[in-house]
C-alpha cells in the first residue's frame, strides 16, 4: 500500500468516525498562535480529504481539528442529554422574560 492510499484510507476513517452533527469536546489544540480554549465544545461540520475535521465551535470560532496533532474526544450521551436540557431550561427562561 502506498502512501496515498493509506491517507485515503486514515480519511474515510475519519469521515466515518465524525459524521457531520458530531459532538466533540477539544482537550488541546496545537495551534500556537490562535488555538481554540481547552474544553470549548463544538459541531463536527464535515471532514476534508486530507483529513481535516472542520468544527463550527459553541464560542463561534471555526477552526478545524487536525487528527494527531489536537486532541479531542466524543461527547457522550450523557453530556449531550445534560446539553439539550441546558438549552431548553434556557429557551424556557427567555420566554418568561418576554
Amino acid at each position: 500500500m502506498n502512501d496515498w492510499e493509506r491517507q485515503h484510507r486514515q480519511v474515510q476513517q475519519y469521515k466515518e468516525a465524525y459524521p457531520p452533527g458530531t459532538r466533540l469536546m477539544l482537550l488541546c489544540m496545537n495551534d500556537p498562535h490562535h488555538p481554540v480554549e481547552s474544553g470549548t465544545r463544538g459541531t463536527v461540520e464535515h471532514v476534508d480529504d486530507m483529513g481535516t475535521i472542520h468544527m463550527r465551535w459553541d464560542n463561534g470560532r471555526g477552526l478545524g481539528l487536525v487528527p494527531g496533532e489536537d486532541e479531542f474526544r466524543r461527547l457522550t450521551q450523557e453530556e449531550i442529554d445534560q446539553e439539550l436540557r441546558d438549552q431548553a431550561q434556557e429557551q424556557s427562561m427567555q420566554n418568561q422574560t418576554m
